[in-house]
């Protein structure tokens, strides 16, 4: 529900109403919203038409309503549908994450994967997948697990004397490598089929994605996402600073230590479903925010822009490419050097 837009410094804004709460929101962060929705019908279009048995526009749609032929449905909704919506999925839960970690810690650089929570979430599957067993239950454990320990490691040895953004990214990156080489020991340890299993899985793979782990992770995330979103005015009040949010009856620490948690565990249930996919929940919630304009980072915007870039970039390691690729590789590859772009830009600023 919306009230009347009121006029705000050089932009309008819409009052937005959800349940008990009350969120001034752009208008041209509304437009920007649906034009992400937008993008995500036609990749999704797109993504469910394209392949060896090529669909036009209007045949996926109607195989969609239930028309169409027995062969056209099949190859959309039984076929196809899953990896798209895995996709989108993924990049939302990502995109949010990411757009979370980069607020608490007031660094564009903050990301699940630069830290190592995928890396982390990615260990945690790897030891049930060994020990425990293959089921879908079994790796989300694991990868929560996985995911809550190394948050707990990094967090424990970047805060003393107070938690300091670039601190906790140096120590990200630190722990992150570690767990990376303990990754890759894993596999050289393991049986054979399993090892390529994991090793293809683990560079971030919407390859033979079904309906049960994609539904058993969207509602393990579902909660938390929308605990997230009960959390965005307190993150506003966050941004002000810590005496001032403070002040104003907000416990910073707390706060923080909620935010990381929930992003702990949207990254665990995108890993279980697509592995550790890089560099997405790092650059959709800049993406998100250089293109609505707004002075901080939505979570909504960052979930529909990481989306957009999953589900695209899937299209490309499907389609544009010579040979079929995991969706892992191109992310790795647009979001280095997207992470390149972030780092000098970061310098030129502090300088």
């Amino acid at each position: 529900m919306t009230a009347p837009a009121a006029s705000g410094v050089g932009y309008r804004r819409v009052l937005l109403r959800i349940g008990p709460l009350r969120m001034p929101v752009r208008a041209r962060s509304i437009v920007v919203g649906l034009a992400a929705v937008a993008g995500l019908c036609v990749l999704g279009v797109l993504a469910l038409g394209l392949g060896t048995y090529p669909l036009t526009p209007p045949e996926v749609i109607r195989a969609l309503t239930g028309g169409g032929g027995a062969m056209d449905r099949t190859v959309v909704l039984d076929w196809r549908l899953p990896r798209a919506l895995a996709a989108i999925t993924v990049g939302i839960l990502l995109g949010i994450a990411g757009a979370l970690f980069q607020t608490v810690t007031r660094n564009p650089l903050a990301s699940p994967d630069v830290l190592g929570l995928s890396n982390g979430a990615f260990t945690g599957m790897l030891l049930a997948l060994v020990f425990v067993s293959s089921s879908g239950s079994a790796l989300i454990a694991g990868s929560l697990l996985g995911g809550f320990v190394t948050a707990a490691l990094i967090w424990l040895l970047s805060a003393r004397g107070g938690m300091q953004g670039f601190r906790l990214i140096v120590v990200g990156i630190g722990v992150s490598a570690m767990l990376a080489s303990l990754n890759t020991w894993m596999l050289l340890q393991i049986e054979l089929e399993t090892a390529m299993f994991a090793s293809a899985w683990g560079t971030g793979s919407l390859n033979g994605v079904t309906a049960g782990p994609l539904l058993g992770a969207l509602l393990c995330a579902l909660p938390f996402v929308v605990a997230a979103i009960m959390l965005v005015p307190r993150l506003r009040q966050l941004e002000l600073g810590d005496d001032m949010a403070a002040s104003t009856g907000v416990r910073p620490s707390a706060i923080r230590a909620a935010s990381l948690l929930i992003g702990v565990v949207l990254v665990a249930a995108a890993t279980t479903v697509a592995g550790p996919v890089a560099f997405v929940a790092l650059a959709a919630p800049q993406v998100a925010r250089l293109v609505a304009r707004t002075p901080h980072l939505s979570l909504v915007l960052s979930g529909l822009f990481g989306g957009v870039l999953l589900l695209g970039a899937d299209l490309i390691a499907q389609h544009v490419l010579p040979t079929a690729l995991p969706v892992g590789v191109v992310t790795v590859s647009v979001g280095g050097a997207y992470l390149v772009l972030m780092i000098i830009w970061e310098i030129r600023r502090r300088a």
